[in-house]
């Protein structure tokens, strides 16, 4: 079976597949301290007696990369780390490719391989709406070249920055509101945080389709991933998909490729 595993600032998504099927999942805090030792002990205990055949990873945590490093070369099975160098075969149709992240680069590739692909073969754009430390607000062409998008806070950060900056103000849990007229100060957080992000990411997303619509002559199909997905897609009246473990899949792609390449 194939391990994917996606770094995240704050969380760490580990998956297993067999074949394209995700057959277990789990989700742990990124600890970007964390020695390859440590790494491993974990793995190990979440994989418990699951062979591994293969690993596919990418990590947006610089800190942690040569650590990363350290683990994989020890595995004795086909490995590929998504960087700079590596290729999967996503155009990248920005100013500067090497800033764009391994995660929006393989989530990318997800996107229209599930998603941007039509049966007759034809390809449609797509745009990748992921809720997680940032929320992101990717497009994707129908050929499957990735053109750059929009990032902004994720819900929890802008919710705990607000929180320190604010004398009167505190964290609260997040859910979503049964309307916008909060009627206390907890209801009216939850109102500006979760409701608050949907109107920020149906505004980018109309934008964002009005862009590929004038570009390409048709509409997107919006997809909604990331672990703080639920939280926020369903107050979001443009997304029409989503798709939790879109990442993942994107590195299940990218290592087929990679090693069907002889790289």
């Amino acid at each position: 079976m194939l391990l994917a595993v996606d770094v995240g600032n704050s969380h760490t998504v580990l998956a297993v597949f067999d074949g394209d099927r995700v057959a277990g999942c789990w989700r742990v805090r990124t600890q970007p301290r964390a020695t390859a030792d440590e790494l491993q002990l974990l793995w190990r205990g979440l994989l418990r007696d699951t062979e591994v055949t293969g690993v596919a990873a990418c990590s947006t945590v610089p800190q942690l990369l040569p650590t990363l490093r350290q683990l994989l070369d020890r595995l004795e099975v086909p490995v590929t780390l998504i960087g700079p160098g590596v290729r999967t075969g996503v155009p990248l149709h920005v100013d500067n490719p090497r800033e764009v992240g391994a995660d929006r680069v393989v989530t990318a590739l997800a996107a229209h391989e599930l998603f941007g692909r039509r049966p007759d073969g034809t390809g449609r754009p797509v745009v990748v709406v992921d809720f997680g430390t940032s929320t992101t607000v990717d497009a994707v062409g129908p050929t499957g070249a990735f053109l750059g998008g929009a990032l902004a806070p994720g819900v929890e950060v802008s919710l705990d920055a607000l929180a320190a900056r604010a004398a009167q103000l505190r964290s609260v849990e997040l859910t979503v509101p049964t309307q916008a007229i909060g009627k206390n100060t907890v209801a009216a957080l939850q109102s500006g945080v979760v409701l608050g992000f949907a109107g920020l990411v149906d505004g980018l997303v109309t934008r964002i389709a009005a862009e590929l619509i004038a570009q390409f002559g048709v509409g997107p199909v919006v997809v909604a991933t990331g672990g703080l997905h639920p939280l926020v897609v369903d107050s979001c009246r443009s997304i029409g998909e989503r798709e939790p473990d879109l990442t993942v899949h994107g590195l299940r792609l990218a290592h087929q490729r990679h090693q069907a390449g002889g790289r």
